[in-house]
C-alpha cells in the first residue's frame, strides 16, 4: 500500500515538520500558528460543566442548537443580517474540515477553483481530494504589502470555474483585503456565476481601523453566492478545540452537510457548548489578545527590519511575512527552506518557509513567515536569539 495519488504530492504538512525540528533543537517556535497561552475561562468552565452534566454523546450532525444559535447571533451582531441557524449554519471540526466539506460536497471532478496564492496548505489538498483543479492568482509585493492584478484574476476564470476561495485576513501575508479589492472579486464572481468561499478565521484579529475586516457575503449580490467559513480557535486562543463553522444559503449548505456527515458527522459536544458560552459571553479578552498581538507584531517587525529583513505590513492574522534578502547569506542559505532549517538549528528560532504555499515554490524562495501569537516573553526570547544573526 502507498499514499493515494491525490495526496502523495503533499507529503507531511510543513507545520508538523517545522514544529518537530523546533522541538529537536529547543528553538523558540514562531513557525506553527498556535498561542503558547490558554483561552478564556468562560469557555473551559462551560465545557467542563457540560461534561459533568452528561453532555457526552453525539451532538446534532449540523451542530448543537446552542452553538448554532450563538453563531447566528454573532453574525447578526457583525453584519446586521439575520440568518436561520438550522438551515444556514453547519458546525464542523475546525475550519479545515469546513474547507474539505465545501470542496467534497460542491465540486465534481474537473471543476475549477480560483485560489489566491500564497495559500493555506490544506486548500490544495482539499481541492485534490475532490478531483478538482486549482487556478492560481498571485499576491505579489506591492510597496509594504501584497496585492493582486485584476487582469490576472479575470484570466483565472473559465467556463469550468465553480468556486473562488479567498482568505481574509490572509495567512501567510497578514494582508486584509480592501473594500475595493473585494468589490473586484465580487463583481467577477457575479459575472462568471461563481460561488465565493471565504476563510475568515482571523476576522477578529485586525490592527488598523483604516483596514477593517469586511465580510464578502455582505457585498451587493453576494449573500446568496457566498459561503463564509470561520472558527473559534484563532480569536479565542483555543486552536486545539477544533470548532469551526460554515454559513451558507440553504442550497449550498446541503452540499456542505452531505460531505460533513461522512467526514466527522459531529464535533465534540462539550466543546460545542464551551464554544457557545464564549461566543455569547463578554468579549473583553479579545481586545486584550489583539493588543498583545499588535505589540508583538511591532516589536518583532522592528527587530527584523533592523537585522536586514524586509517585513511586510501585517494588518491582520498573527503572521509577519518578510523578505530574507541578504540575511540568507549569513546562514549560507540558498532559499527559504534552507534558511528556515538553519535559523532553527543554529539560531534557535523556528519559522515557516513560504514556498510551500505557492504552486511554483520558486515564488516563495525569498520570504519567511513568523508567527507572533505568543506571550510577550516568548517574543522577547525570539528577538534575543535573532540578534545573533
Amino acid at each position: 500500500m502507498s499514499v493515494s495519488l491525490r495526496l502523495a504530492p503533499f507529503g507531511t504538512t510543513i507545520f508538523a515538520e517545522m514544529t518537530k525540528l523546533a522541538l529537536a533543537h529547543n528553538a523558540v517556535n514562531l513557525a506553527q500558528g498556535f498561542p503558547d497561552f490558554d483561552g478564556p475561562e468562560i469557555a473551559k468552565s462551560a465545557a467542563i460543566s457540560a461534561i459533568n452534566a452528561g453532555h457526552n454523546q453525539y451532538a446534532r450532525m449540523i451542530g448543537h442548537p446552542q452553538l448554532s444559535a450563538a453563531i447566528a447571533e454573532t453574525w447578526r451582531r457583525r453584519t446586521g443580517g439575520t440568518i436561520d441557524p438550522d438551515t444556514r449554519v453547519t458546525v464542523t471540526s475546525g475550519c479545515t474540515e469546513a474547507i474539505a466539506a465545501v470542496m467534497l460536497g460542491l465540486l465534481n471532478p474537473g471543476d475549477e477553483v480560483v485560489v489566491f496564492q500564497p495559500f493555506y496548505d490544506s486548500y490544495r489538498a482539499c481541492i485534490a481530494m475532490a478531483s478538482a483543479i486549482p487556478k492560481f492568482v498571485t499576491l505579489r509585493p506591492d510597496g509594504d504589502g501584497f496585492a493582486f492584478d485584476p487582469a490576472e484574476l479575470e484570466a483565472a476564470f473559465t467556463p469550468r470555474t465553480r468556486l473562488l476561495l479567498i482568505n481574509t485576513p490572509h495567512n501567510p501575508t497578514g494582508k486584509v483585503f480592501s473594500r475595493g479589492e473585494l468589490s473586484t472579486i465580487a463583481d467577477a464572481c457575479e459575472r462568471h456565476g461563481v460561488i465565493a468561499v471565504t476563510d475568515e478565521v482571523y476576522e477578529d484579529l485586525t490592527y488598523d481601523d483604516a483596514r477593517p475586516h469586511l465580510h464578502l457575503a455582505t457585498f451587493p449580490g453576494m449573500a446568496e453566492r457566498t459561503i463564509t467559513l470561520s472558527s473559534l480557535g484563532k480569536t479565542h486562543n483555543l486552536t486545539g478545540w477544533k470548532v469551526g463553522w460554515a454559513i451558507a444559503p440553504p442550497e449550498l449548505t446541503a452540499g456542505i452537510r452531505a460531505a460533513h456527515q461522512f467526514l466527522t458527522f459531529a464535533t465534540a459536544t462539550p466543546l460545542q457548548l464551551g464554544a457557545a458560552a464564549v461566543l455569547r459571553g463578554d468579549r473583553a479578552h479579545v481586545g486584550g489578545t489583539r493588543d498583545l498581538f499588535r505589540s508583538n507584531r511591532d516589536r518583532l517587525g522592528a527587530c527584523l527590519s533592523n537585522l536586514g529583513f524586509r517585513p511586510f505590513r501585517s494588518d491582520g492574522t498573527y503572521f509577519i511575512m518578510a523578505g530574507i534578502g541578504g540575511v540568507a547569506s549569513r546562514l549560507g542559505a540558498t532559499d527559504d527552506r534552507t534558511f528556515c532549517r538553519a535559523l532553527t538549528e543554529r539560531i534557535g528560532v523556528a519559522a515557516i518557509p513560504p514556498s510551500v504555499f505557492y504552486d511554483d515554490p520558486a515564488l516563495g524562495h525569498g520570504f519567511v513567515r513568523f508567527a507572533y501569537c505568543k506571550t510577550a516573553e516568548t517574543i522577547d526570547a525570539a528577538i534575543a536569539r535573532l540578534q545573533l544573526l
